[in-house]
């Protein structure tokens, strides 16, 4: 899995008046969990936007000016209900030998016989949860739709997990091909087409 950079620098006071104060200055409190302690930190609000502001799945690199840098993925982001202004941000620190959950952005390839006749695509799951060691941790599930014929659906015990586990139950869907109005219609009218007497033929 890719991974990105966060430069931030660690808070000596977490309470409300200092954290009221710097994002006043522009910047995002932050804790990470995991680790022996909780380590705050804050990091300018730019810095986070090729992690929040993406359908991508990161791991995330904490460089903090003390010297100190850990491994981590986010773990929960909360925003202001009317500006979507980040106001705070998980994280959990990572370590190599032990095994993660993340959720992970689905690739649709190939392509749906059901479609090619007229279906409809649809998406039930666009992200997936999976569990893996650090090292294995996929940037995406590939979801291969070729054999979807329409009405079929496409379930998570389909897919290819290699040095991964996905974290839902088997009969999770992650798309299906539903018949569209047009195929709908043109099959109605191919049935009455059939059912109708002939020209020129007596009932």
């Amino acid at each position: 899995m890719k991974s990105i950079t966060i430069k931030g620098s660690e808070r000596e006071s977490v309470g409300k008046v200092s954290t009221k104060a710097l994002r006043n200055a522009g910047l995002v409190p932050c804790v990470l969990y995991g680790g022996n302690q909780a380590v705050h930190f804050s990091a300018e609000v730019i810095a986070f936007k090729n992690l929040v502001y993406t359908p991508n799945a990161h791991t995330v690199v904490i460089e903090l000016g003390n010297g100190k840098t850990f491994n981590a993925v986010l773990q929960d982001i909360q925003v202001h209900p009317v500006s979507d202004k980040i106001l705070h941000i998980d994280f959990f620190q990572i370590h190599e030998d032990k095994e993660i959950t993340i959720e992970v952005p689905v690739k649709i390839i190939g392509n749906s016989k059901g479609v090619m006749a007229g279906g409809d695509l649809r998406m039930n799951n666009r992200k997936l949860k999976v569990k893996a060691l650090p090292k294995n941790l996929p940037d995406y599930v590939e979801a291969d739709i070729t054999p979807l014929d329409m009405g079929n659906k496409l379930y998570v015990t389909k897919v290819p997990t290699p040095n991964f586990k996905i974290m839902h139950p088997e009969n999770t869907v992650i798309c299906q091909v539903k018949i569209s109005r047009a195929a709908m219609k043109a099959a109605q009218e191919a049935a009455k087409a059939a059912k109708a007497p002939a020209k020129g033929k007596k009932k």
